[in-house]
């Protein structure tokens, strides 16, 4: 393989709306570098990029791929991420890692919410993007349109077309470059001139560029100004500061599948995409902000952006190097664990297949395998440093359910499989909740979540059951109230003997549990009082309502007796246990639920559907702000009220709203709903036998 030095590298993330072309893109730029003999298709699960079998299964990607492809001497890592919102988590791992975004978009469709999603997720990365219509041999296509709808959606950036297309439709064939004023037909991308029928629309597009391209750079516009021709150096000058700066969004046209307008497309990205050493990425060192540029001669220290877990092959870690050179048999220290590991085994991904590599330099990309504990946004570096990659900040889940072992042998490896994808991606989490003894996955949709329970069969072997979470509610009073209760028992030897009396009060939400004693006198001696506490607690899970956890009490003892034989640990802990459920059903018992802040971002159209559904969920809606052609509306809303709401919202707004929630606090259920999950809680109990 030949190597490339770090001003021969660029990394590319390929975003966009779901079925955009981004696969097809990816594999006819890899045919046309020569790598294969024939493009392979989405539709027949033969790309270089799709190469999980459940991508193949879905004909959609569901992990970033890494494929890289030479152009002249110049090598484009790109990787390939997914378009449907469940799985953005790649997409913010892959941006993390390139220079630049390529957003594609349907020439028919134009910008759609993935597109936005993708573009929200390039502005909070500050990355530098290029727009690529594709598709433009489809029928209706109108690249005027897309280009205004780009204008229209993305008003703060200046969006900028540097190709014009030759033709629509079945009459496509080729480009006109504004740069270089050239037209290039077919699939090799052959020179020709300019269509005569479009010389006055290319003059017009062109004066833009040059416009564009003097005003991103100081002393071009001056001499611009002043009305100097520029040069076409001049030109190419302003517009890669331009990019590179992210003041201009550069737009091309073409068809992937067709191959037509690929060849201008790669020449661009290999002009226009900063190299890594033109660039740098924020990073900790000995916790002051540093910024750690791509420098062969610095220290080594990568990232780690992807992990997969393989039963059969192991751990492989997919890892951007941001300094120095990592070489095979070097020693790097995973700076979150502090744990040393050998190098043993470095590799050149395209796709699924790896390639043995002898070195890693700055601003490349590459997989380093049989890593113990190495997670997805670790930081390897050399043991002398304590650099560390700052980690991308990840969505909050949005999709929840409860699993549990379809069988006997299932349990025994659920758990640690379950852990095992946790750590492959890290929108995915895990967590057993105590309130409703239930094993609980989170992720980012529907799709999200059955693609991992998919992967948890077909990677682990591992069968489970899927089912709708329950509500963690918690129970506590609403007032004060007091008991008093003797537990007395004879058995023919020593008996047991317990009297007491206490109060609860409630306390502020969020207050948990106090205990305390207000005996005098030795009413009980001060050895039982811990007794007392001990069997309330005891009681604390339970609760008396539905058996949810008892939360925001204050349980008081302030009077009893004790025998001076009978009396023993035991006897005071079933008296304070038993005492404590009766002044709690004395002291008002209501239900908690918790409550969750949503933010709704939804195209204004859509708004008072939107509103208007968030009140039959009872949300409390907090504000709203307009943003573009969207609104934003923020409202607290009950959990149980959204557990699927991600589906329900998709079909509100054909699919282009989009949510995130986040818990907030715990507030009273209201009375009318309380009843029915209390008897919702006693019908399940009598089912299950004793």
């Amino acid at each position: 393989m030949a190597k490339f030095t770090t001003s021969q590298l660029r990394n590319v993330a390929i975003v966009g709306h779901g079925s955009s072309g981004k696969t097809s893109l990816v594999e006819a730029l890899l045919f046309n570098s020569g790598a294969l003999t024939r493009m392979g298709r989405v539709e027949d699960g033969t790309t270089v990029s799709d190469w999980d079998p459940e991508e193949q299964r879905r004909r959609i990607s569901i992990n970033l791929s890494v494929v890289p492809v030479t152009f002249k001497n110049i090598k484009l890592n790109l990787v390939d991420t997914p378009g449907y919102l469940d799985f953005m988590g790649e997409v913010i791992s892959a941006l993390t890692v390139c220079e630049a975004g390529l957003v594609l978009v349907d020439s028919v469709a134009g910008v759609e919410v993935g597109t936005e999603m993708a573009w929200e997720r390039l502005d909070a990365a500050n990355k530098p993007r290029l727009v690529f219509v594709n598709k433009m041999d489809r029928e209706n296509t109108n690249y005027p349109k897309v280009l205004a709808d780009l204008k229209e959606t993305f008003a703060n950036s200046t969006i900028v077309p540097f190709q014009l297309p030759i033709g629509s439709a079945e009459t496509f064939a080729g480009v006109v470059n504004l740069v270089d004023m050239k037209a290039y037909m077919g699939r090799e991308g052959t020179p020709a001139e300019i269509p005569a029928d479009m010389l006055e629309q290319v003059n017009e597009a062109r004066q833009f560029l040059v416009d564009s391209a003097a005003e991103a750079d100081d002393e071009l516009i001056l001499k611009y100004l002043e009305g100097e021709e520029l040069t076409e150096e001049e030109v190419r000058h302003g517009l890669h500061d331009g990019v590179k700066a992210g003041h201009i969004v550069p737009v091309f046209c073409g068809t992937a599948t067709a191959n037509i307008g690929l060849y201008s497309l790669i020449r661009a990205l290999t002009s226009y995409v900063p190299a890594p050493d033109e660039t740098n990425v924020s990073g900790l060192k000995d916790g002051e902000a540093i910024r750690v540029g791509n420098d062969t001669s610095g220290v080594t220290t990568g990232f780690v952006f992807k992990t997969i877990v393989d039963r059969y092959v192991g751990r492989m870690n997919y890892v951007r190097i941001f300094s120095g050179t990592l070489k095979k048999d070097d020693h790097l220290r995973n700076q979150r664990t502090g744990k040393e590991s050998r190098m043993q085994n470095i590799f050149s991904a395209v796709g699924k297949e790896l390639e043995n590599v002898a070195e890693l330099v700055a601003g490349d990309i590459g997989v380093v395998t049989k890593l113990d504990e190495v997670l997805t946004t670790d930081t390897l570096a050399d043991p002398a440093t304590s650099i560390k990659i700052i980690e991308p900040d990840y969505p909050k889940p949005l999709y929840t359910v409860a699993v549990s072992p379809a069988t006997k042998a299932d349990s025994a490896k659920m758990s640690q499989s379950l852990h095992a994808l946790t750590e492959e991606d890290p929108t995915l989490s895990m967590e057993y909740v105590q309130s409703t003894k239930q094993s609980v996955l989170h992720g980012m949709g529907e799709s999200h979540i059955d693609a991992a329970l998919r992967s948890l069969e077909t990677k682990f072997g591992v069968k489970v059951d899927a089912s709708l979470p329950k509500v963690s509610y918690q129970e506590t009073v609403t007032r004060k109230a007091s008991a008093h209760y003797r537990h007395k028992k004879q058995t023919g030897g020593a008996g047991q003997f317990a009297d007491v009396e206490l109060r609860v009060e409630p306390m502020e939400r969020g207050a948990g549990f106090e205990y305390a004693s207000e005996v005098f006198g030795g009413a009980i001696p001060t050895n039982f009082i811990p007794s007392i506490e001990k069997g309330i607690r005891q009681t604390l899970d339970q609760g008396v309502l539905a058996g949810y956890p008892i939360v925001d009490v204050k349980a008081i003892v302030f009077d009893g007796k004790y025998h001076p034989v009978d009396s023993k640990d035991i006897a005071f802990q079933t008296a304070g246990r038993e005492g404590f459920k009766q002044a709690m059903r004395e002291a008002g018992p209501a239900l908690l639920e918790p409550i969750y802040n949503i933010q709704v971002t939804v195209p204004d159209e859509y708004m008072g559907d939107v509103m208007g559904d968030l009140n039959t969920r009872r949300g409390r809606v907090q504000g709203m702000e307009q943003r573009a052609n969207r609104t934003i509306v923020r409202a607290q809303v009950p959990l149980a009220e959204i557990l699927r709401y991600g589906t329900d919202l998709r079909s509100m707004t054909q699919g282009r709203g989009i949510y995130a929630i986040e818990f907030d606090h715990y507030d009273a259920v209201p009375s009318h709903l309380t009843d029915s999950i209390i008897e919702h809680h006693k019908q399940v109990h009598e089912e299950i036998p004793d």
